[in-house]
């Protein structure tokens, strides 16, 4: 694609291999007409959806033994959609959303280099409410809490398109503060369980990354 340059890698996931669109590097920047700048997106920002990022793999590889028997899932801010497309293979009906505008294309490009149908996408809007999706059963997303403002967009979309009883699973790799976006969603009900995860095969004990997994029961709260 014309204005900036991409590779292909090969990721394993849970035995299975992935092959994958990325850009070649973090400083790739094609914005001619503007649309980032309109969605608030910064040339330093710009090439950062594009990379395969560890949290996004460590994502993807609880995604491939999660249970997720007759649930809805939704990537939050899914980049190039490594996760949704573990899910896909799986056979269950998740649905992607991502600020960036070429975000779909290249989801759409991986889902087709996976033998994958196209995985369903919504684009984020600064401020642009998702009531046209519905309800999940479960929200997934990596790297998203350093960000306070983007914490802040989650917890909303949680709150607004959670079901009753509803599940949340985000890795942190360890370079923010994850306590306000765990408060913001105690709020609503849902307890925390927290596994540390290696980030790299150098990263020693403790490890500072982090699965958050969020769950509610509202069924069983109500009885």
């Amino acid at each position: 694609m014309p204005g900036f340059k991409t590779r292909n890698v090969k990721v394993t996931i849970g035995g299975d291999s992935y092959l994958l669109r990325v850009l070649s590097d973090k400083q790739q920047l094609s914005d001619l007409e503007g649309h980032g700048k309109r969605l608030h997106i910064s040339s330093a920002q710009w090439g950062l959806f594009g990379q395969l990022w560890p949290s996004g793999q460590l994502l993807a590889q609880a995604m491939c033994r999660f249970d997720i028997e007759g649930k809805r899932i939704l990537q939050f801010s899914c980049g190039i959609g490594l996760a949704s497309i573990v899910l896909m293979r799986r056979g269950v009906e998740v649905i992607a959303c991502d600020e960036h505008p070429l975000a779909e294309p290249f989801l759409a490009h991986n889902a087709a280099l996976n033998g994958l149908p196209p995985v369903r996408f919504h684009q984020l809007r600064h401020g642009q409410e998702l009531s046209a999706l519905g309800t999940f059963d479960l929200f997934i997303a990596s790297d998203v809490l350093q960000d306070r403002s983007q914490a802040e967009v989650m917890a909303n979309v949680v709150l607004r398109h959670a079901k009753p009883s509803a599940e949340v699973v985000i890795i942190d790799p360890g370079l923010s503060s994850s306590e306000e976006f765990s408060r913001m969603l105690g709020k609503q009900r849902f307890a925390l369980k927290s596994t540390r995860c290696r980030m790299h095969d150098a990263d020693p004990e403790p490890y500072r990354g982090q699965l958050l997994h969020y769950s509610r029961n509202m069924s069983c709260a109500a009885t």
